[in-house]
């Protein structure tokens, strides 16, 4: 399956926040068509380019004012993100990561200083400007100074805040992709866990009424006189069996029907059916080329950038070191002279006692911490990543076995010993057992399906890109057995 036409404009509110992630979308290109786990056939899950409104238009369908109708993949996906409150604020921390970006850039403010003193002794001089009564005057004459500051800061100091900022905005675009991929993961899930319930109804149905058809010929027998009427005693309590299997996967399938639901908020599921083929597969590709591509999950790649980012903070760090020039200027108005002078001043701290020393050593260290990280991330993917692929090729092989050997050979003891037991020549018991294992198998091999999805789904999620873009082993692929 394919997502190529996943809309984030919805989640993201407006266009600014489009423009500003324009990064992200970029290099999420090839990330919008992964975590595809049910590789199905081009008229249900296969995704094509949409218009932005696309999304909207999906949404409306499965508003509970509409007609229900089926689900695509792309269509719960698309819901999802939509509607999702998690993805949500993770956009408004980006929207805020802008504000910081253009508050460290913004220059310092000049700051306007005016004082007094001797208010009111504005008396002009008269006789003698000599005298000593004249200079008492002067002396205590009213002066009105006017300055202006200006802070002017050196060794960068600006230059190496911004770079920071635009370094955390990136890193909030990593954040966003990662949860964005985590909700199309959790989507994915929850979406097989459907297509898994319904088929596994579908089998309950089968199952209830080849159990019905046996009954029935168990039942002539009987009334032949052929076979003692404890067959169809018995034959009858295994139909009631297939019932209770069957009612206990009609509740099985509302679960995952609701739970599907509940991702895009939705209390009720308005939809029919999901669409979608568990029984198309892509072969397990080589784990080496699988764990070179776990370096593009948005994890690995926020851990590098955090890396990034913390070299930039120890930039800002070592340019506090540097003292910043303070400049002023202004006038002196003297009163009862009439005159005015005019002032200037320059400040320059002298870095004898702080010299930022303690904070750069702190910046240092959250450099050591944030490799240390970046290598926990990379081992903890890769981790993840060697469990899923043993699990599932262990998947692979059994749904291999079951198709190839087990299913085949279930069916046609099944169908033998059913044409037998018509003929008298099995027993009651043997039809039984072939039944029974043949039931037992069809459910395996649907849980196997299943679980292989799961397993693709989650490699996926932890490569960032579609299974199916990676080189595969050269294997047939599986196709359901039918009937």
């Amino acid at each position: 399956m394919k997502w190529r036409d996943i809309d984030l404009s919805p989640a993201l509110g407006n266009g600014l926040v489009l423009n500003k992630i324009r990064f992200v979308l970029a290099g999420t290109i090839l990330i919008v068509n992964f975590l595809v786990p049910i590789n199905v056939n081009a008229d249900t899950l296969t995704l094509l380019p949409d218009p932005i409104t696309d999304a909207r238009s999906h949404a409306k369908h499965f508003s509970g004012n509409d007609k229900a109708t089926d689900l695509t993949l792309r269509d719960a996906i698309n819901l999802a993100l939509l509607q999702n409150p998690e993805l949500a604020a993770f956009a408004k921390e980006m929207r805020a990561l802008e504000g910081a970006t253009l508050q460290a850039g913004l220059l310092k403010n000049p700051e306007l200083v005016a004082n007094v003193e001797n208010a009111g002794n504005i008396q002009k001089l008269t006789g003698d400007i000599n005298s000593a009564h004249s200079l008492a005057q002067e002396v205590v004459q009213q002066l009105t100074t006017i300055r202006l500051y200006q802070l002017i800061e050196l060794g960068g100091k600006r230059a190496a805040r911004t770079h920071a900022a635009l370094i955390g905005e990136e890193l909030a675009g990593n954040d966003y992709e990662a949860k964005r991929i985590e909700i199309i993961a959790r989507v994915a899930s929850v979406f097989i866990e459907v297509l898994a319930a319904q088929e596994r109804l579908r089998l309950a149905e089968e199952t209830q009424r080849i159990a019905q058809s046996v009954v029935t010929t168990v039942s002539e027998r009987v009334h032949g006189g052929k076979v003692a009427p404890i067959e169809e005693t018995r034959v009858k309590i295994g139909l009631s069996t297939t019932r209770i299997e069957h009612e206990q996967a009609q509740r099985d399938l509302l679960g995952a029907r609701k739970r599907l639901a509940l991702l895009w908020n939705s209390v009720t599921p308005h939809f029919n059916k999901a669409l979608g083929n568990l029984e198309t597969l892509v072969a397990p590709p080589e784990l080496q080329v699988l764990e070179e591509r776990v370096l593009a999950n948005p994890l690995t790649l926020r851990a590098m950038k955090n890396v990034e980012h913390r070299r930039a903070l120890l930039k800002v760090e070592q340019t506090r070191a540097i003292p910043n020039l303070t400049v002023s200027g202004g006038a002196v108005h003297h009163a009862q002279l009439g005159g005015t002078t005019a002032i200037a001043s320059v400040a320059l701290p002298l870095p004898l006692f702080d010299r930022n020393q303690g904070s750069i050593k702190e910046a240092h260290q959250r450099i050591d911490k944030a490799v240390d990280e970046q290598a926990a991330t990379e081992l903890r993917l890769k981790t993840e990543l060697a469990q899923a692929y043993e699990m599932m090729l262990a998947a692979w092989n059994e749904i291999t076995i079951l198709r190839d050997e087990i299913l085949p050979g279930a069916k046609n003891t099944f169908s033998v010993m059913q044409r037998g037991y018509e003929l008298g020549k099995f027993g009651l018991l043997e039809l039984l057992d072939s039944q029974r294992v043949l039931f037992q198998n069809q459910v395996l091999y649907v849980r196997a399906l299943a679980n292989y999805q799961r397993l693709v789904n989650d490699i996926e999620r932890l490569i960032a890109a579609p299974i199916d873009s990676v080189k595969v082993r050269q294997k047939d692929t599986p196709s359901f057995p039918k009937g």
